[in-house]
């Protein structure tokens, strides 16, 4: 009996151990089950991600099977959550396919867009979740929670890991105070260490005609992004952000209208909703560089229309007084800052069909005190002769003093009748000033008022939600001839159709007519002039994006150039179809884009002079005029020499269109039997 038991005992044991064995087995697999694994492909295959969960969520993609971006790591770490990518257990995955058709308020390149895209979600049992998109353009992913109350945000890991050596076009930055002007260095990715960083977009080529872009979208109430070096281990970038501010300060003793950098920051980026999705991380991939320009990724990412009434909100050409100095010649009164010099500039409008009129620094009797004016300048007189001239008026003002009298300057200004106004030197893209971008978009617009970002950072999506923001600056822009550095020049101009203007619109603010060859250009702040030809100038109004598309030059020079202002006064600002018909990025682009029934051609190189073909097969069916301007033929001596003729034109044609060093070429295409452009009166 006692043996009985013994062997009874024994059997026990072996049981219990053989169900331990067993029940082990199972918990390591289902451990090993944890490295889970995702794809998404986009409509039409064209792209795939592959997400894997492997101590934290990484992605990478490739492009018809080929691998354009290497496994990255992306996480979110919110206080009192740690890491979200990086909670226990696999997370719930749920997929969907998505058709939208987009109607634009204001239509930077497109009247209408159908897209098509994919879409999975993993959703954390911890309150988190990350979402990735496929388009047949590019991918992108967002975070999102669903914690209750506040949260703050401790960090954001958000990688760019790429294959073999790639070069990046790169617009390094000092500090994340900053105007985001920046020069686009072309370098080998490998050279950017992790103390090296820039505003975003990015542009990385991967040398063989495959391209990846990076920038954000629907950016609210967070800090945009930065990119800085991946560091020793890997060639590539890493999402960097501004902290949360706590203290700012005057940059300069006794100037307290503008220049208020940080000074004290947080140890964490933000202070948020807990129930929120996070901006879109974006990378549009392209094989040919046409794509870029055609692109409205970004735009698409955004939130929708948030506004009711939309009837109210005009684009249009602006005449403009900072960048010519108020240099008016054969008038009567003394040119300055004053009611005289402004009528002047809405009768040169009124006669050229131009649409509006911005008053820049210099209106009100302080730029910290919105609701004052300069005894010189009477603006209910300029808002009211500008009603008669159908010229509607813009103001310019910095940041601080709209953040301080918001509610009563824009009040004043919808009075007053004023259509708009521009906001300068923000300088930072951190929480706080980003929800500031909001604000102003989203007030202004009750008040029905217009508005443009200048000493801002780029655009990322405001303007769908919004359309009322109708331009933004952080672009090495016209100003930059003012001062003398350089920074523009038609190498660079060369570059911006490709990486800034994919963001969205730009205020370049062309329109020179002061045009000179490298060795001829000087620096005069009073009498500026630009590097390039006249054409190169007239192009930008075709190859830039801004629905706001200033002109820059003083209304006499303007009036004594007949030819040039047929073209100014017929050129659009918002276009219902774009075409980019040839191009190479830093060297050329060519831009068919479509008004109504006409076309707008315009071409511009770098400084190395080109011959391009022009295939007119883009265009429907039929006879045409065109009108061109052209570098002439001494162009490249005398950047002011160039030539307009009027010839017919079928779709059959292949023009052959020459280029001076820095040059354009412009071209409005409509039909034989149409009566011609509106030229000055």
């Amino acid at each position: 009996m006692k043996m009985n038991l013994t062997l009874n005992a024994c059997a026990s044991i072996a049981w219990r151990v053989l169900v331990a064995a067993v029940l082990f087995v199972i918990s390591v697999s289902e451990g090993a089950a944890a490295d889970s694994s995702w794809t998404l492909k986009s409509p039409s295959d064209r792209l795939e991600m592959r997400i894997e969960q492997k101590e934290g969520i990484q992605y990478s993609v490739t492009l018809h099977g080929s691998e354009v971006i290497a496994p990255s790591k992306i996480d979110l770490k919110i206080a009192g959550h740690d890491w979200l990518g990086k909670q226990q257990g696999s997370p719930k995955a749920s997929e969907k396919s998505e058709s939208e058709t987009i109607d634009y308020v204001i239509p930077r390149k497109y009247r209408q867009l159908k897209t098509k895209y994919n879409e999975l979600e993993l959703s954390f049992a911890g309150g988190g979740a990350i979402v990735f998109r496929a388009y047949d353009e590019g991918v992108a992913y967002r975070w999102k929670t669903s914690f209750d109350g506040e949260i703050t945000v401790e960090d954001e890991l958000a990688q760019f890991i790429f294959p073999g050596r790639p070069n990046c076009w790169f617009p390094e930055e000092e500090s994340t105070f900053t105007h985001q002007e920046r020069v686009y260095k072309y370098l080998p990715l490998a050279e950017v260490d992790s103390k090296r960083f820039c505003s975003t977009g990015v542009l990385v080529d991967l040398q063989d005609s495959r391209k990846v872009y990076i920038s954000e979208s629907d950016l609210r109430s967070y800090p945009g992004m930065f990119l800085r070096g991946a560091g020793k281990d890997k060639i590539g970038l890493v999402g960097k952000y501004a902290p949360y501010p706590l203290e700012t300060q005057p940059k300069r003793d006794g100037q307290i209208d503008r220049d208020f950098p940080v000074t004290k920051a947080a140890s964490y980026l933000a202070k948020t909703e807990g129930q929120r999705e996070f901006p879109w991380r974006v990378m549009l991939i392209t094989e040919k560089d046409t794509e870029l320009i055609q692109s409205e990724i970004i735009f698409n990412l955004a939130a929708p229309l948030k506004l009711a009434d939309t009837s109210w909100i005009k684009p249009g050409k602006v005449t403009w007084d900072w960048w010519n100095d108020l240099n008016l010649t054969g008038v009567d009164f003394r040119a300055g800052i004053n009611t005289e010099t402004y009528k002047y500039f809405i009768d040169f409008a009124s006669d050229y069909d131009l649409d509006y009129l911005l008053l820049d620094e210099g209106w009100s009797a302080n730029p910290s005190d919105l609701l004052s004016e300069r005894k010189e300048v009477n603006l209910r007189e300029i808002v009211d002769y500008g009603k008669q001239k159908h010229v509607r008026v813009l103001l310019w003002v910095v940041w601080k003093a709209l953040d301080t009298q918001l509610d009563a300057a824009l009040d004043k200004f919808e009075k007053l009748g004023v259509a708009g106004i521009k906001v300068d030197f923000l300088q930072r893209d951190d929480q706080l000033m980003m929800e500031f971008y909001e604000r102003v978009a989203r007030e202004a617009a009750k008040h029905h008022l217009l508005v443009d970002f200048h000493g801002a950072c780029k655009p990322t999506g405001l303007g769908r939600q919004y359309p009322n923001v109708m331009s933004y600056e952080a672009v090495t822009g016209l100003e930059q001839y003012k001062w003398g550095d350089e920074k523009a020049n038609p190498n660079q101009e060369l570059v911006l159709p490709f990486i800034r203007m994919v963001a969205g619109p730009m205020d370049f603010t062309p329109g020179a007519l002061t045009n000179a060859n490298k060795e001829s250009w000087r620096w005069n702040l009073g009498q500026p002039m630009s590097e390039g030809t006249r054409c190169h100038q007239l192009a930008m109004y075709v190859v830039y994006e801004s629905p706001l598309q200033m002109l820059a030059d003083s209304p006499t020079r303007y009036r004594k150039e007949k030819e040039c202002m047929k073209f100014l006064s017929a050129v659009p600002t918002v276009w219902d179809d774009t075409k980019a018909l040839d191009a190479k990025v830093g060297d050329y682009a060519v831009v068919a884009r479509r008004s109504g029934d006409n076309w707008f051609v315009g071409a511009m190189t770098n400084w190395t002079p080109r011959e391009l073909k022009l295939d007119l097969s883009f265009l429907p069916e039929g006879s045409y005029s065109l009108e061109s301007w052209s570098d002439g033929a001494n162009a490249d001596r005398n950047g002011q020499d160039f030539r307009y003729a009027v010839k017919q034109v079928s779709t059959s044609e292949k023009l052959t269109i020459k280029l001076a060093p820095g040059g354009g070429w412009v071209g409005r295409v409509h039909s034989a039997s149409a009566s011609g452009s509106a030229a000055g009166k």
